[in-house]
Formats: C-alpha cells, structure tokens, sequence
C-alpha cells in the first residue's frame, strides 16, 4: 500500500505536520506556478463575463437567445445548474458531520467555498433576466407609498427568498468553519498586514474551552437547518417549471428529481476540486483515492436517481395518454433540439456506468473525466427541460426554435471563469483543508485504534 493509496492514517500525518503543510500554502507570499497559471486563465474567462455583463445591461436581455414562446433561456437554464452545484456543498459540510464522517474532513472546507461561490453565480443570472436589475428591490417584502408589494404566487419571487437564505447560510456555515483556523493563521503570521487581517477575522478566538463548547453548538445547530435547506431551495426552484401546465414542466416528481440531480453535479465538481487541491498543493497523502473513492459512490448514488427519474418521467408522459405531452418527447427524441437529449442520455445514463468500477474511481484521471461528464450532462439536462419544453406548446401558430446568442455563451464561459478564479484566490488566502477538522479526525483514530493494529491497516486499502 503507498502512501498515495491509503486514506490518512496517523501513522503517516501528525497534527503538527498537517497544520505546518495547512499554513504554508496560505502565509507565505510565494504560490505554485500551476496556480498561478491557473488563476490567470480563470482571470481571462472572467473578462468574458464582465464584458456579457455590461454589454446585457446596456442593450437589455434581447441580447438573450429567448424569443416567443421561449421566454426562459440561458439564464434559467445556468441559475439551476449552478445551484445543483452548490448543493452538495451543504451536504458535505452538514449531514456528513451530523453523522461523523471521518472522510469529510478532507474536502469539507473546498465543499463549502464552491457552495458559496456557485450559489452567488446563480443569483447573479435571475437579476441579468430581470432586464432591468436596478429594480430588482422591489422582490423585497416592504412596505412603500406606491403600495408595491410581491406577487407571491409569482416563482420569481420563490427564487428570490430560496436563493437568499442558501446564501446567508453558506457564509455562516463556512465563516464558523473557519474560525479556529483563522486563529491558527492568526498566531502563526510573521508579517503585521497578516496578523491584522486573520486576527480581525478569528474576532478574538482563544481556543478556549468555552469557545469550543459555542463553536459546536452553534456547529450542530446549523448542520441540523442544512437537510431542509437542500431540499427546499432545489424543491423551490424546481417548483417554478412544475406548478406550470406547459407539457414537460407539469411532473410531480421534479422536487426529488432536481435535488437528486443537483447533489450528483454538486459531488462531481467537489471531485474536481478535490483533484486540483491534490495537483496544485500537494495534498494526495490528505485528500487520497480513498476519499476519490467515496465521491465517486456519492455521485453513482445520485446518477441512479435522476436515471430512475427519467424513466418515471417518460413512462407518466405516455401513460396519460395525452397528445400533448406525448408530442414534447417525440420532438425532444428527433425534434432540432435530439442532440442535446441524446447527449444527457449518453452522459448521464451511459457514460456514468463508469462510476461502477472502483479502479475508475480511484484513478484520478478517471474521476476527473467521469466528473466532468456529469456536469455536462446535468447542463444539457436543463437545457433540454427548459427549452425543448416551451419552444412548442399549445398552439402551433407560435411554435418556434431558439438559437443561444453568443453572448448567451460568453456569459456561460465567463461564469465558469469568475468560478474558479474566486476559488483559486479562497484557496490562496483562506485554508483549504480545514485544519481543526483533519486534528480532530487524527485524535479521534488515533484513540479508537493502536498502532500498528493490522485490521485498521487493512481497512484502509
């Protein structure tokens, strides 16, 4: 067994040397050059989505491939891909620790940035949509003289309060996970500019026992609000398309069929990112492919539930015995729009039978292509609700197709971009491997086992 092979056992990190490798990757100026290239690049897509941004604003969301009876395109469609990504964020960083985990430590803290970072993406695309996002204020509830209050059967709204508190909920989740290392940061730090900046961010963390005591409790308070919280933002927004009558919106089974898909994106990109903490800093004695291993089930899990659901989808489409939604998937099967149907089957049905294969999850290409995979197949998945469901519904006379602009894709490429250029930077100034989470699992094995006991060496392989 190598040292690569082996998930972290004590025998081979030590509290001291994890926290040394922790901080050395954040205090010192110096940063890999494979990251520097990297935050370089994410910094070029980023112009791509500042420029989208400001050209939209100023000629307005005709920019947009959307035309009649098309009235949600791209924006939608990536405000849901990007919230599916968030979600296993929460997941990880919450259920996993509500039941002890002890794989979770090495990916928590990247898990919990993507959720912030993405979620924030999401909410950025509904108020480009709005066309004039200046009054998008007028979505808060209070009261005013012209007596402008929400439509509160209206989605938009809907999306508005799910999005918001998934938001203030990331930044709490990872701001308390955050704040014994900041501290750790803070009494490490050589220069006064550091000290200043992680102390004022520790606010005054003594690594006392009556911090510890506060920090876990308000630790298991917000892990217990975070199992609702993923299925009622997903549900939220899945409820937009299903309380519609358009044929291939109306399905019951859209709030457990969007969860399942948004924590099966999510787990893929917290496999990417898994990938790049090992490749950039070289953390694969820390996040190893034993945990490669253990992503790789989570999202064949998922996968099998969103492939569960199109099938249910399909079978209650024909089992109606309606025309209507009958004919959404004739034209979704040979329709302008069958590439993009048939390029979701062959990623998420046949390309992610991969994920079977152990020796595929362990490999890190493997994982890595496996993980991509995913998030192109959920994209053409909300493609192809989105789109191919609306271009042709009750009335012939306004049938028609759409045509993505390329600014539609600009912005798309562009908010990959500021994605990972946000990531990279959290990376570089925060730690990425949540220190006190990694101690705390190495004590906890280190007393549950001795050393040297053969039978915890081989569940380790």
């Amino acid at each position: 067994m190598t040292r690569d092979d082996a998930p972290l056992a004590p025998a081979r990190l030590d509290s001291a040397t994890l926290t040394d490798r922790v901080a050395a990757v954040v205090l010192p100026a110096r940063a890999p050059r494979a990251w520097w290239l990297a935050l370089l690049l994410s910094a070029l897509l980023s112009l791509l989505f500042l420029t989208g941004v400001v050209y939209v604003l100023s000629v307005g969301v005709g920019a947009f491939g959307l035309n009649i009876p098309v009235a949600w395109g791209f924006p939608i469609i990536n405000t849901i891909w990007w919230i599916g990504i968030a979600h296993a964020g929460t997941l990880i960083s919450a259920v996993l620790l509500l039941t002890r985990q002890d794989w979770r430590a090495s990916i928590n803290r990247g898990a919990e940035a993507m959720a912030m970072f993405a979620i924030v993406l999401a909410g950025s695309y509904p108020l480009l949509h709005l066309g004039r996002p200046w009054f998008a204020y007028f979505l808060l509830p209070y009261p005013n003289i012209m007596d402008l209050w929400p439509q509160w059967r209206s989605p938009l709204v809907w999306d508005f309060f799910a999005i918001g508190s998934y938001l203030l909920f990331t930044m709490s989740f990872l701001y308390l996970s955050l704040l014994p290392d900041l501290a750790t940061l803070r009494d490490r730090a050589r220069h006064r500019v550091q000290q200043l900046f992680y102390g004022t961010l520790a606010l005054g963390w003594r690594n006392s026992a009556r911090h510890w005591a506060r920090y876990e409790q308000a630790n298991r308070v917000l892990a217990v609000i975070a199992a609702p919280i993923v299925v009622s933002v997903t549900g939220t927004i899945s409820m937009d398309l299903s309380v519609s009558i358009v044929p291939g919106f109306h399905f019951t089974i859209f709030p457990p069929y969007f969860v399942a898909g948004a924590l099966y994106s999510g787990f893929a990109t917290t496999a990417i990112i898994a990938i790049i903490l090992r490749s950039l800093f070289g953390f694969r004695d820390v996040i190893t492919r034993a945990h490669l291993n253990r992503l790789g089930i989570m999202m064949l899990c998922f996968v099998l539930v969103v492939d569960y659901a199109y099938m249910c989808e399909i079978f209650t489409a024909f089992y109606t015995g309606e025309d209507f939604y009958r004919s959404v998937y004739f034209d979704r099967w040979t329709g302008p729009y069958a590439p993009y149907y048939w390029g979701m089957i062959l990623c998420n049905v046949v390309l992610a039978q991969g994920l079977w294969f152990r020796r595929l999850r362990e490999s890190v290409p493997g994982l890595l292509c496996l993980a991509l995979i995913a998030d192109i197949g959920m994209w053409l998945e909300r493609f192809q609700i989105v789109i191919t469901s609306t271009h042709k519904d009750y009335m012939p006379s306004a049938w028609d197709t759409v045509t993505p602009t390329r600014w539609d894709w600009l912005i798309y490429a562009g908010s990959i971009g500021v994605f990972f250029f946000l990531l990279l930077l959290f990376m570089k100034l925060m730690p990425a491997i949540s220190m006190h989470d990694m101690r705390d699992m190495l004590h906890r094995r280190r007393h549950r086992q001795p050393k040297g006991n053969p039978r915890r060496e081989r569940s380790h392989e």
